[in-house]
């Protein structure tokens, strides 16, 4: 109802559905993207009145691919909020940064999911995830579908193995890489495709629309803070806060 109220007010569609999807429109991330500069400001606001300024250190683990698009915004406006706190940012894929979780090498860890995330943590929210190839090769029309991967155990080498074996096509791993930087150059080189989330996808990487090929839509993941709630400190409580917004 509140969504329905804002789209009269501003008389324009904030959502559109695809399939079982609800995703942005074109007024909806403009309008995101004031809502953020808007909290940003109260954010400040609260903090500059409030006497005891939050002070201490974080250890954040987050994927590679989070770190270059969805971290730097939260950092920006954390640090300015919060110049009192230290961040240590840790990166590698999701079960990597779990594993250290759990031996407490990290505070809070922003961890992806193929299966929908662990009932421990209530701060989760889904990833679009999108086919992408480099803007000047077709790797896309060779056959087998050439992959360009994470090790086992990323969720979106799952995704996409799990997308051509239901829609009975015939792929092969023709590069693997750990880190971004390295699956990207690969696609870039021709070398093949791969997939991530929407909202990530680096510089000289284009998503494979309909339009340009034919590929099996690939479900989303889950993603989902990792921290302990009951003995976090402030500062930890305080990003997961930002990261959530």
């Amino acid at each position: 109802m509140q969504i329905k109220r804002l789209e009269h007010l501003l008389d324009t569609p904030l959502f559109r559905r695809e399939g079982r999807q609800l995703l942005l429109t074109d007024g909806g991330a403009t309008l995101v993207r004031y809502a953020r500069q808007i909290l940003a400001l109260n954010d400040s606001a609260i903090t500059q009145l409030r006497q005891n300024r939050v002070a201490g250190s974080v250890r954040l683990g987050i994927p590679n691919e989070f770190a270059g698009s969805f971290l730097p915004e939260i950092l920006g406006r954390f640090a300015e909020t919060h110049p009192d706190v230290t961040l240590e940012v840790g990166c590698e894929l999701s079960n990597l940064l779990l594993a250290r979780l759990t031996n407490r090498e990290f505070d809070l860890v922003l961890g992806l999911h193929a299966d929908g995330a662990p009932r421990e943590t209530d701060v989760t929210w889904p990833e679009e995830v999108v086919w992408l190839t480099s803007v000047r090769h077709a790797s896309y029309t060779k056959s087998p579908l050439p992959l360009i991967v994470a090790p086992e155990g990323c969720v979106y080498r799952r995704r996409m193995i799990e997308a051509l074996d239901d829609a009975g096509i015939n792929w092969r791993i023709a590069y693997t890489s750990p880190t971004l930087g390295g699956i990207r150059a690969g696609v870039i080189a021709g070398i093949g495709i791969t997939a991530m989330a929407k909202r990530t996808v680096p510089q000289g990487l284009e998503q494979i629309t309909p339009a340009i090929a034919k590929l099996p839509r690939l479900k989303p993941v889950e993603a989902a803070l990792h921290f302990d709630s009951a003995t976090s400190s402030p500062a930890v409580l305080r990003l997961v806060e930002f990261m959530a917004s």
